[in-house]
């Protein structure tokens, strides 16, 4: 065991490729490869009896369908069900090719559901020209946006495919698996309708992206819901966390399994508030997200980077605006800016 900080982290090793590793009796740790600067994905396989559960499914491509199918073969118990925290590429990419590998089904939130389902079909407010003109219209320099119209939709190159149907799980829901009952809980902010998973009888929480224990989870504002409080949601969602038994194992999606839910929780409050007040301290004048682009991130951003950059730049803008901090003003140019409000 390591300890950093308040946090406690259990195992000091990860999973190889095409491996897993046990982090409670039953539950299953298995880490998958990304193509980005966040290079991992955590996954999770839990005992089903003569059967066995998964929790998110991995980015679509042909390595982490080869370390699956080394995992699977190895272990000649089915798939009884593929659960699914939210519909972001790493977690849903390959739940429809293990749905038809293993004849499982699907389980996951509506939202999440029809979420993907709106990203990948470029429907209303989830088209690529629509998140581009969106942050044009907060500052957003051209080249920037032109890099993000090249990358075109790259949700579909993280899902090539998407479930037809699946099993709605709502908030509160109990799902036992393996004689053990695990509860879901709802969060906001980082996806429309995320799906956690704890286990009283274990002291686990499978917290999918909710609660991360080294970096602060993506909030993201963009067209489809241009005035939302995302952040402000996703606070409120984790104080559920700080109910739970402080000794609870945090299995996260990035990053190692944790103990110290609540500091946890403290300091990522503290983080947001922190970010917010390095914004205000920039605002002497009528500033928009992409001018204050830079005060939240200040290094290099390739142009995955900047997508998620300007969503959560616009988002603490947001939460700022709801708190009466800040609002909005317009200029002849159309530009979006925010000036303090005292």
């Amino acid at each position: 065991m390591t300890t950093t900080g308040e946090l406690q982290y259990p195992f000091t090793d990860t999973p190889a490729a095409g491996q897993v590793q046990q982090v409670a009796p039953g539950v299953r740790w298995v880490r998958m490869p990304l193509p980005f600067v966040l290079n991992h994905i955590n996954l999770w396989l839990l005992d089903d009896g003569d059967a066995q559960v998964v929790v998110d499914t991995g980015f679509g491509v042909d390595a982490v369908r080869d370390n699956w199918n080394t995992i699977l073969d190895r272990d000649p118990r089915p798939l009884s069900r593929i659960l699914v925290t939210h519909s972001h590429p790493d977690h849903l990419g390959l739940a429809s090719w293990l749905a038809e590998r293993n004849g499982a089904p699907v389980l996951m939130t509506q939202g999440e559901f029809f979420n993907g389902h709106a990203i990948w079909n470029q429907v209303g407010g989830n088209a690529v020209d629509e998140m581009v003109a969106h942050f044009a219209a907060h500052g957003l320099d051209p080249a920037s946006q032109q890099a993000l119209r090249d990358r075109g939709n790259a949700y579909r190159r993280g899902v090539p495919s998407l479930p037809k149907a699946y099993r709605r799980l709502f908030d509160g829901d109990v799902v036992n698996v393996g004689g053990r009952d695990w509860r879901v809980i709802v969060g906001y902010g980082h996806s429309p309708e995320h799906a956690s998973l704890y286990c009283e009888s274990l002291g686990v929480l499978i917290s999918g992206d909710m609660l991360l224990p080294r970096i602060s989870t993506n909030i993201s504002v963009y067209a489809l819901s241009p005035d939302d409080d995302l952040l402000g949601w996703f606070l409120e969602s984790l104080k559920r966390f700080k109910d739970l038994p402080d000794d609870t194992l945090v299995l996260p999606s990035h990053g190692h399994p944790f103990r110290g839910i609540r500091a946890r929780v403290d300091q990522l409050e503290a983080h947001h508030r922190e970010r917010c007040d390095a914004l205000l301290n920039e605002i002497q004048a009528p500033r928009s997200a992409g001018e204050l682009l830079s005060t939240l991130f200040p290094r290099e951003l390739d142009t995955h980077q900047v997508m998620f950059a300007m969503g959560e730049a616009i988002a603490h803008l947001n939460y700022l605006g709801a708190r009466g901090e800040v609002r909005r003003v317009g200029d002849p140019t159309g530009i979006i800016r925010f000036e303090k409000t005292a």
